[in-house]
C-alpha cells in the first residue's frame, strides 16, 4: 500500500514495478457474465458514434463551401470548427460528477435528445453567430458523454477488460469518421451541406429512447444477469478497490501530480488528433484536385487502419496487464510519420497519404489502455471527476488544435505548417507519457 500511495506521488515507475497481484484466473472475462459484452457494448459504441457523427461532421461542411454560403472567412471558418471544444471543455467535469454520483444512464438520455437538435439545427444556420451559438451548444450537451461512457464501463468491466471495453468505445470516433468520410461526400454532393447535417443529427434523437430503455447503471439494476453473476461482479470490483489508496474529495485528486501530467499528456495528444480529424478532408483535397466524394473515401482509410491498431493494442494491453508502453511509443510513432507526410510532401503523394494513415492509427491506438489506467491508479469516489478534468485538457486540446490547424492551413494556403504543429504537439504528449511514474 505504501508503494502504491508513493505511485500516486509519481514516484515508482510502471515499467519497474508490477501491478499488485491479482488471480488473474478468477477475472476472466470468458466465464465472467459474457452476456454484458453483447447487451452494453453494442449500446455504447453506437452512443459514441453519434456523438463523434455530429460533432466531426463540419470538416466536410467547411471543405463543401459553407464559409462561401455563410461569408466566413479563413481565419473565422477554424474558430467555429473549433467552438465545439470550448463548450465541451467547460461542462466535462460537472457532467463527470452528476454520472458517478447519480446516473449515467439519466444523462446520456438528455444529452442524445439535446444534440441530436443542436446537430439539426446546424442545416438551418443562416448567419454565423448563429453558427457559433449552435457549435457551442453542441460542445455543452456533449461534453459529459466520453466520462459518463467511461464511469459506466468501470461500473461493469473488470480491470483484466477494462482496456478494450474502452477501446470498444473509443472505436465510435474512427469507424463513425470511416463511413461519415463517405457518407458525408454522397449527401453533399446528392443536397449540400445543410442537408448532410440535418440527416445526419436526427439519429440521435430517436437512438436516446433506445438508450433509456436498454442500459442501467449497474449490474445489480438488470435483470438478464443471474444472481450468482451480480454476485461475482459486484465482488470483483468491490475487492479492485480495497488496493486503492484513500483520497477524500476531487480536490485532492485533482491536485495528484500523476493526475495533473495526464490532462497534460490528453491536451498535447488533442491537439495533434483533432487537428487531423476536423481537417484532414481539407488537406486532402488541397494536396490533389479531387471532387469531394473522392475526399470522403480517401479519408476513410486511416480510420480502417486505426481501428485494427486500436483492437489489437487494447488486447495487448489487457493481456498483458500494462498500460503505460501501449501509449508513449505510439504517439512516438504518429509524430514521426506526421513529420515524414510532411518532408514527403505533395510530390509523393501516395507516399504521404500512407504515412499519415500511420500517424492517425498511431493516435487512435493507445486510447484503451490509456482511459484504463486512470480508475486503476484512483479510487471509485473521485476518479469519474477526474477522468472529466483529463477528457477536459483533451477537450482544450482539441480547441487549440482544431483552431490553430485551421487557421495555419488558410494562412499559409498548405497545410505545411499545421503538419509541423501537430507532429511538436504529439510529440511532446509521447515525451511526457514516457516520464510519467504511475503503477499500471
Amino acid at each position: 500500500m505504501a508503494d502504491f500511495k508513493e505511485a500516486m506521488l509519481g514516484g515508482i515507475d510502471i515499467d519497474r514495478n508490477p501491478p499488485l497481484a491479482i488471480d488473474v484466473r478468477t477475472l476472466r472475462s470468458e466465464a465472467l457474465a459474457p452476456k454484458r459484452w453483447l447487451y452494453l457494448i453494442p449500446l455504447i459504441f453506437i452512443t459514441y458514434s453519434l456523438a463523434y457523427l455530429d460533432r466531426a461532421n463540419y470538416g466536410f461542411a467547411s471543405a463543401a463551401g459553407i464559409e462561401h454560403d455563410l461569408g466566413i472567412t479563413h481565419g473565422m471558418s477554424s474558430l467555429i470548427g473549433s467552438l465545439f471544444f470550448f463548450g465541451y471543455f467547460f461542462f466535462q467535469v460537472p457532467g463527470a460528477i452528476y454520472a458517478q454520483k447519480y446516473s449515467v444512464r439519466t444523462l446520456v438520455f438528455w444529452s442524445l435528445i439535446l444534440w441530436g437538435l443542436c446537430a439539426v439545427a446546424t442545416g438551418l444556420v443562416t448567419s454565423i453567430p448563429m453558427l457559433m451559438v449552435i457549435r457551442v451548444s453542441l460542445g455543452i450537451v456533449e461534453a459529459s458523454v466520453m466520462p459518463a461512457m467511461l464511469i459506466l464501463i468501470s461500473n461493469w468491466f473488470t480491470r483484466q477488460e477494462r482496456s478494450r471495453a474502452n477501446t470498444f468505445l473509443v472505436l465510435g470516433n474512427p469507424i463513425t469518421v470511416l463511413w461519415m468520410s463517405v457518407v458525408s461526400g454522397y449527401l453533399i454532393d446528392a443536397w449540400g451541406w445543410r442537408e448532410m447535417f440535418v440527416i445526419e443529427g436526427a439519429p440521435a434523437i430517436l437512438w436516446a429512447f433506445v438508450w433509456w430503455r436498454q442500459v442501467r447503471d449497474r449490474p445489480t439494476q438488470v435483470d438478464w444477469l443471474t444472481d450468482q453473476e451480480k454476485a461475482r461482479l459486484t465482488s470483483i470490483l468491490e475487492n479492485e478497490q480495497k488496493s486503492m489508496p484513500v483520497i477524500r474529495n476531487y480536490r485532492q485528486a485533482f491536485m495528484t501530480p500523476v493526475v495533473i501530467r495526464l490532462c497534460l499528456v490528453h491536451a498535447l495528444w488533442s491537439v495533434g488528433m483533432y487537428g487531423f480529424i476536423m481537417w484532414l478532408p481539407s488537406i486532402i483535397k488541397q494536396a490533389a484536385a479531387i471532387d469531394i466524394v473522392t475526399v470522403g473515401w480517401l479519408s476513410a482509410v486511416p480510420y480502417m487502419v486505426a481501428v485494427i491498431t486500436m483492437l489489437a493494442v487494447s488486447w495487448a494491453s489487457d493481456r498483458s496487464q500494462r498500460r503505460k508502453i501501449f501509449v508513449w511509443p505510439l504517439l512516438g510513432i504518429g509524430a514521426l510519420a506526421f513529420l515524414l507526410s510532411y518532408l514527403l510532401g505533395a510530390d509523393h503523394l501516395w507516399m504521404s497519404f500512407i504515412l499519415l494513415s500511420v500517424a492517425g492509427a498511431a493516435m487512435y491506438a493507445p486510447y484503451g489502455p490509456f482511459f484504463a489506467l486512470i480508475p486503476e491508479i484512483l479510487p471509485a469516489n473521485v476518479f469519474g471527476g477526474a477522468m472529466g478534468l483529463i477528457n477536459a485538457c483533451g477537450a482544450l486540446g482539441a480547441f487549440l488544435g482544431s483552431w490553430i490547424v485551421g487557421y495555419l492551413i488558410g494562412l499559409t494556403g498548405n497545410p505545411g505548417a499545421a503538419y509541423i504543429f501537430m507532429t511538436v504537439c504529439v510529440l511532446s504528449s509521447a515525451v511526457l507519457m514516457a516520464i510519467v511514474k504511475v503503477r499500471s
